[in-house]
């Protein structure tokens, strides 16, 4: 089942609405970030911060294995939620269909033979990351239907690291190529999807 929970409406100030059209200039619809059975509220709060920060727009939530979230760490957050559009699934196949409409590689952070490092990743084209369970990290179920996995280059014994620590590594990773390759320079988000967010976050204006 899918559900999008909607961006709060708020009233603003001319300063206020230019300083948040600036960052929606700034969005990437390129890049994405899935959280699959995560349990701790506050990682999803904590990763919805950075995606924030990097310019991600979208992030998906599919849990399949523990019941749907109700309310996210808002500390955590620091009020992102009401920036972000939030995808909630419970169903695998409905979320990569999903998925697949709008990104053409879909990497799961799994420590196998075949992974790719972090480096390796092509950030300037459409690719979404898979972010498994604190204990568990991400099903088979899962990796079945990606395109392959991808590890974080480490050097210490243990050969893991927080959730929300391993996406911040990871998109900002993103940040720097697509800063690189000038994607902040230009608007990626499409009109008509620019004009439904406006609406949403209150402005008034138009998109030009």
């Amino acid at each position: 089942m899918f559900q999008v929970y909607p961006i709060f409406v708020l009233i603003m100030t001319p300063e206020r609405s230019e300083k948040l059209l600036r960052v929606l200039s700034k969005r990437q619809s390129n890049l994405t970030v899935v959280m699959e059975n995560v349990q701790d509220p506050h990682n999803i709060s904590a990763v919805m911060r950075t995606c924030d920060a990097v310019g991600i727009q979208d992030i998906y939530i599919l849990n399949t294995k523990i019941p749907r979230h109700e309310k996210f760490g808002a500390k955590s957050s620091s009020s992102a939620l009401k920036w972000l559009t939030i995808n909630q699934f419970d169903n695998n196949e409905e979320c990569f269909a999903a998925l697949r409409k709008n990104y053409e590689t879909i990497l799961t952070t799994h420590l196998s033979s075949d992974a790719i490092g972090l480096y390796e990743i092509d950030f300037t084209k459409n690719v979404a990351l898979v972010f498994g369970n604190e204990h568990s990290g991400v099903t088979d179920e899962v990796r079945a239907l990606a395109d392959g996995n991808f590890i974080i280059p480490q050097m210490g014994i243990i050969q893991s690291l927080n959730i929300s620590v391993a996406c911040a590594v990871s998109i900002y990773e993103a940040s720097r190529q697509k800063t690189n390759a000038g994607h902040y320079n230009q608007i990626s988000l499409p009109k008509d999807r620019m004009e439904i967010l406006m609406n949403e976050w209150g402005f008034e204006d138009n998109v030009e």
